[in-house]
């Protein structure tokens, strides 16, 4: 027995994994170049990934490189940060010594520090996304730009393992995406394992997007060949002779090529007798005797069944409390003595069941060995253990209970303890939330709300329903939100509770903003009419924000302005801050839907302003956001835009896109992507736009946010517009219009329709752009509003399409009267107004008036970086510049068009870029350039030598009839050439012509 005793079954040699350890060299040797590598390493339970990771922690330390590892457990995957939590606990204490400055943070989610450093304070938790932020970059800086052993300086080669990340915590994914970007010029290799048959949802995205960024590389570890398993078991035996084919073929059957189970069914045959020591070597039973385990769960069985009875109690025990166990919590509970633990642990480490991780904890070698145990169990076997397992818990670490709310949750849930299972989930689920992590928060909702609903008073189960649709919504996850929030709602009713009425009432509100602005409004109306019973001024004005904002979306800005206003007024009374950097936030919106682009500016800097001052990141983020359109004119043309530098636009955005992605906000994320598209687009940096534009798209599928995919949509359609895609323009614009109108978001309606009906005036497509244009305008619409005015300007469009030019301008001159005006300022040029109207005065054939409306609005597009808008215009120019003789400045300002059209094509595919040039140029003549005669022409307006000579002779105030005789020509013809010069030059009188003649300096020579 003593030869049985000694042997290890776990195999000396690495089989059938050749190619995979030369990766791992490989990645390795990388990383020592400062070329910083993340692997992944996936499989199923048992099959090596364990094994591997050890390899790969030998290969590290045999060259010198700095070795770290967290480990995932299955009861801590709700546990915000655990594996890394679990890393920070085998950090040595003198190494985090050297990163004091970082403890404070550490010590928030990670209270056991305390223990290791009784002087160092918490720092206070603050808001929730700020919280978020400070803990990744405070993970960022120990992992990878502070590591404790860079104390000196030096930097030297890291591996750090995590592994077993099927059972991580969102927040921690999150962190470990951050590294993975931070190590590219870094000298670490990031080593992950998962089981691939086990990932939830959250790691397949992590993993998805990893690959989209390309910052990992994934082994895929498959079953052992069966010349591999036969490798093993000559290697686990010391055998020097060749296994028989016989006994191979058997293990390899039971086992399928799983590493794990190849040793526990060596194991278990070892522990029956099948397999044996004699005469100083192995040997064994027949074939046809050998009684070979079927599962891992009977050679586990069979094993412990070898147990003296203490161990065997000890390792059930330790199989409840989880897969690392405290061995004081079992010394307590099975009531050993420190000798008889020693022993018994000596037993079970011995018997290679579990090891030992420091002094105090031990762990179960591998998860299947834990759950083996664990499954023997009765089902009210299992729950008196997690009962008795719980309550040593609160009485070991009464003094410290809050580090261990995650544990008890878990214990007191198994256990059917409804009363402390809902004091400790709630806990835990509260501490999820202050350290941002909805999904922790989520799950341990779930679990107090299970405990509620067993209890007899329920008074606690809409609050903790209104508390996880709440966790639900920041995922994104629409239904399982509403469901929540609708049964908080009946709730409060049925209790009459009116504050929780309300409070779920304004939660519906916003989840239907995503979905449904009608039934939206209807929820914030019930809200508002609930609000004065409260006796609240503060819910009062939340809930006027509310409705104003749901105005703002119907279209009305100046109602949504007005309710606004009121709660401005409310949140200055009580003295509320963050009231009213919301109220700004929303003013701003509403002005700027106004078209009231000026005021917009002002009032969204001023609610970043005091968002940073009263440190309030979700506000922060909208108002970064949506603030950096600061007047865009992509989509609301019928305003004079305002131009900000597109540097300081994507700032702002980046700011938001970067917090949203380190606090896990996918709908935040989402319309980051889509603002960042605009502002890429309106300045033409087509690449760019369409890049962040899909990755809004992209999200806003994943978490079916129906107004970020319309969102989605309509940039792309409006993009395609501006470069002249018009079937895809098309395309993308009928469907945000078909998803605009499902979520009666009216604002995005009127927008979309309006551009999709100009791409069908584009293709010559009448009939379908009145039909698309009569959905949502009619002749008695109102312009003040951008989408309303925008409908209006594409009337004017398919009237000037349809021949009625004159009726284009009436409307074109309604636009421009009716255009918002900063108090203080002069109106400005409108360059998509001032292109219609130049078109329809072409088509009346009045070349000087076009030019006079078509020069400001070149000039307002150039200076707002507009240059869809641009070259249009400039082409426009063009056409008039002939039709008024002006060749050489036509010739110019075409080729500037053509210049201003071929750097966007750049920013194009090939596809696209050809598209564009084409719809360019062929919308530009052919001008040859003139001769010296012509330019002399082209310089003084068109007019000829004649009519040049006629008109130094009205400067000096000669008559007709003396001009006749001066040049020997008719009387009527000087008047001829008389009108010709008026026309050209677009006066009425003589006495313009002789200041004109003046101010040209022409001469009798001329």
């Amino acid at each position: 027995m003593s030869a049985t005793t000694e042997q290890s079954f776990l195999s000396p040699i690495l089989a059938g994994r050749a190619a995979e350890v030369e990766a791992l060299r490989h990645w390795m040797a990388q990383a020592q170049s400062s070329n910083g590598q993340m692997l992944i390493v996936a499989g199923e339970a048992g099959i090596g990934k364990s094994r591997l990771l050890r390899e790969a922690r030998t290969l590290a330390q045999t060259q010198g490189l700095l070795v770290q590892q967290g480990n995932c457990f299955e009861p801590d995957r709700a546990l915000p940060y655990a594996p890394l939590i679990d890393l920070l606990r085998h950090i040595p204490h003198e190494q985090l010594m050297n990163i004091q400055h970082l403890l404070p943070t550490l010590l928030r989610f990670a209270p056991e520090l305390g223990i290791r450093f009784p002087s160092v304070q918490p720092a206070p938790i603050t808001s929730p996304e700020q919280e978020k932020q400070l803990i990744v970059r405070t993970w960022l800086a120990l992992l990878v730009g502070e590591h404790p052993a860079f104390a000196h300086g030096s930097h030297p080669v890291q591996l750090i393992c995590f592994e077993d990340l099927h059972w991580c915590d969102d927040l921690s994914l999150e962190v470990l995406l951050q590294v993975a970007r931070a190590i590219r010029s870094q000298p670490m290799l990031l080593l992950i394992t998962y089981r691939s048959t086990e990932a939830p949802a959250r790691l397949i995205d992590f993993i998805a997007q990893l690959n989209r960024e390309r910052l990992s590389h994934e082994l895929m570890l498959r079953p052992l060949l069966s010349e591999h398993v036969a490798e093993m078991v000559r290697a686990i035996f010391r055998q020097t002779e060749p296994i028989s084919n016989a006994f191979t073929a058997t293990l390899y059957e039971r086992t399928e090529g799983n590493p794990f189970f190849v040793e526990e069914v060596l194991k278990a045959l070892v522990a029956s007798g099948d397999i044996f020591f004699a005469n100083g070597i192995w040997d064994r039973k027949q074939i046809n005797a050998l009684q070979v385990p079927r599962s891992v769960q009977v050679a586990v069985a069979q094993r412990t069944n070898q147990l003296s009875r203490v161990a065997q109690h000890v390792l059930t025990l330790a199989a409840v409390a989880g897969r690392r166990f405290d061995s004081t919590l079992l010394q307590h509970i099975a009531q050993l003595g420190d000798h008889e633990l020693n022993t018994v642990l000596k037993e079970l480490i011995e018997a290679q069941l579990v090891v030992e991780e420091d002094t105090n904890t031990c762990m179960f070698r591998h998860a299947l060995t834990q759950q083996a145990i664990y499954s023997q169990l009765l089902l009210r076997e299992r729950k008196a253990l997690h009962q008795l397992v719980a309550e040593t818990i609160e009485y070991l670490y009464t003094a410290e209970i809050e580090r261990h709310v995650a544990g008890l949750s878990w214990h007191f849930v198994k256990a059917e303890v409804w009363l402390k299972a809902l004091t400790y989930s709630r806990q835990a689920g509260e501490r999820a939330q202050l350290l941002y992590s909805p999904r922790a928060a989520a799950e341990y909702y779930s679990r107090a709300i299970q405990a509620a609903q067993n209890l007899p008073a329920l008074e606690a189960l809409q609050q903790l329903q209104y508390a996880r649709a709440n966790a639900y919504e920041q995922l994104g996850e629409f239904s399982a939100a509403r469901l929540d929030y609708e049964a908080a709602l009946a709730g409060a009713k049925a209790s009459g509770d009116q504050q929780a009425e309300w409070q779920a009432l304004l939660g519906l509100g916003f989840l239907w903003a995503s979905r449904d602005y009608t039934h939206a409004g209807e929820c914030f109306q019930h809200a508002l009419d609930l609000a004065p019973y409260l006796d609240d001024s503060a819910r009062v004005a939340h809930t006027l924000n509310r409705v104003g904002n749901w105005h703002m979306n119907a279209e009305r800005p100046y109602k949504a302005i007005h309710y606004h206003n009121e709660a401005l007024r409310l949140f200055e009374l009580i003295g509320d801050q963050r009231g009213r950097a919301s109220t700004y936030d929303l003013l701003g919106i509403s002005h700027y839907v106004a078209g009231e682009y000026q005021q917009s500016i002002i009032l969204y800097r001023q609610a970043v302003a005091l968002f940073r001052e009263v440190q309030d990141q979700a506000g922060l983020l909208t108002a970064l956001t949506i603030g950096s359109s600061c007047g865009i004119a992509l989509i609301g043309r019928t305003v004079a835009p305002i131009y900000v530098s597109l540097a300081e636009r994507v700032r702002d955005c980046e700011e938001s896109l970067r917090m949203a992605d380190q606090m896990g906000l996918p709908p935040v994320e989402a319309l980051g992507h889509a603002w960042l598209g605009f502002n890429y687009a309106m300045h033409g940096q087509y690449r760019l736009a369409l890049s962040q534009t899909h990755q809004c798209l992209e999200i806003a599928k994943q978490i079916e946010h129906h107004h970020f995919i319309c969102t989605g949509h309509m940039i792309l359609g409006v993009l395609y517009w501006d470069i002249a895609a018009w079937q895809l323009a098309q395309q993308h614009l009928g469907q945000a219009l078909v998803l605009a109108r499902q979520t009666q978001s009216v604002v995005w309606q009127h927008h979309t329709a309006a551009f999709l009906a100009s791409t069908y005036i584009q293709v010559g497509a009448l009939r379908e752009a009145e039909a698309v244009l009569r959905e949502e305008w009619i002749p008695t619409t109102a312009m003040d509003a951008v989408g309303l005015r925008q409908l209006w300007g594409v009337y004017a469009e398919l009237l000037i399409a349809q021949g009625e030019p004159k009726q284009a301008l009436a409307v074109i001159d309604q636009l421009s009267r009716s255009a918002p005006v900063m108090e203080g300022t002069t109106p400005q040029a409108i360059p998509y107004l001032g292109l219609l109207a130049g078109e329809a005065l072409l088509a009346l054939n009045r070349p000087v008036d076009a030019l006079r409306q078509l020069e400001p609005a070149l000039q307002g597009a150039q200076s707002a970086h507009i240059p869809a808008l641009e070259w249009r215009i400039a082409v426009l120019m063009g056409k008039v510049l002939l039709a008024k003789g002006r060749r050489d400045a036509a010739a110019a300002i075409f080729a500037q068009a053509k210049q201003l059209v071929h750097i966007l094509a750049s920013e194009l595919e090939a596809p696209h870029a050809a598209n564009l040039i084409k719809a360019a140029t062929g919308a530009m003549r052919y001008v040859a350039l003139d001769s010296p005669r012509r330019a002399a022409k082209a310089h003084y307006e068109g007019l000829t030598a004649r009519e040049r000579m006629v008109a130094v002779h009205i400067a000096i105030g000669e008559s007709n009839r003396e001009i006749a005789e001066a040049l020997t020509l008719s009387e009527r013809t000087i008047e001829t050439h008389v009108a010709n010069i008026l026309s050209k030059l677009g006066f009425t009188s003589r006495a313009q012509i002789a200041a004109w003649a003046v101010k040209k300096g022409l001469s009798q020579g001329q």
